[in-house]
């Protein structure tokens, strides 16, 4: 997309569903997976080649359901709480439609381990195939999530979808500016970051990294949170191109990825270009010696 005469597009759909918080709940594991579905069909008859979901888009599991002080203490998780049967046959579900659908599929899912470790925070990257093609794995953790619940993950993910690449931020990821300027340098077009909460003005800084990076953002939120932060699509300008209604409804928003219409453009052709080019040290040949530089106390 850095490349305004190779142009790319790519229609996507990014998501909302209710997050639900007890992994020991076979019958709303089934009802998640189920709405994620529906919402997968929805996504493939509006023409979306990629969907993306929020953080627990099957489960979140809430650290004091988990926690073994619980219910009114937060320690250490029981993962053996989890149904992990029921969590991995609506994972499979899922991936047969997506090879169904030819749609690829971005879900999030806690992603288990060898005992005694810790489980992975995750988003499954499904491609049109049916098959999860790699796996993003949350890196900076809240401190409740890397004391009591999950094992961090160590490295950034890309993948492309017809021409277009993308990367992967979850949870709380959105507050470290570093991460988003780390898949600019991997030459992403979108970063496809997905949460439960909105605390810390979320929507304000997803908007941040789109304009600074001039690449798009799809952030995908719970339901829950709909009313004031509903899930939607950002431009490199950092506007909002699309976003799902504000009333709590499970939905999806639909757009499509051009990095030759008037939302992405101009940042793509020269702000992106521009920055790298600046980063690279095109003004050290400008640069001069001269005393009233160098003397910061010399006046007027």
């Amino acid at each position: 997309m850095s490349e305004a005469r190779n142009p790319k597009s790519v229609r996507i759909a990014v998501a909302q569903t209710p997050v639900r918080e007890d992994p020991r709940d076979v019958d709303a594991l089934r009802e998640s997976g189920r709405q994620v579905r529906a919402l997968m069909r929805e996504a493939s008859d509006r023409g979306a080649r990629i969907v993306h979901f929020p953080e627990g888009a099957i489960c979140f599991p809430h650290k004091l359901v988990m926690s073994v002080d619980g219910p009114d203490a937060v320690g250490p998780a029981d993962w053996d709480r989890c149904q992990w049967p029921v969590l991995r046959s609506e994972l499979a579900a899922i991936t047969e439609l997506a090879r169904e659908l030819r749609l690829w599929t971005v879900i999030a899912s806690v992603h288990r381990l060898t005992e005694p470790n810790r489980p992975h925070n995750s988003l499954y990257v499904i491609s049109d195939r049916g098959e999860v093609v790699t796996r993003y794995d949350e890196r900076l953790l809240s401190k409740t999530k890397v004391s009591y619940m999950y094992s961090p993950g160590v490295s950034p993910v890309t993948f492309d979808v017809d021409g277009v690449r993308f990367g992967c931020l979850l949870g709380m990821e959105v507050h470290y500016p570093e991460l988003f300027a780390e898949y600019e340098e991997l030459d992403v077009d979108c970063v496809l970051f997905s949460t439960s909460g909105t605390s810390g003005n979320t929507t304000a800084q997803a908007q941040g990294h789109a304009a600074v990076n001039s690449y798009w953002v799809s952030l995908s939120v719970p339901t829950q949170h709909s009313a004031k932060a509903p899930s939607g699509i950002i431009a490199p300008n950092g506007d909002w191109l699309e976003r799902c209604p504000a009333d709590d409804s499970p939905s999806v928003a639909v757009v499509n990825l051009d990095d030759s219409s008037e939302a992405a453009a101009e940042s793509v052709t020269y702000g992106r270009p521009w920055r790298r080019e600046a980063r690279a040290g095109v003004y050290t040949e400008h640069q001069v010696t001269d005393p009233r530089s160098e003397d910061r106390t010399a006046a007027f």
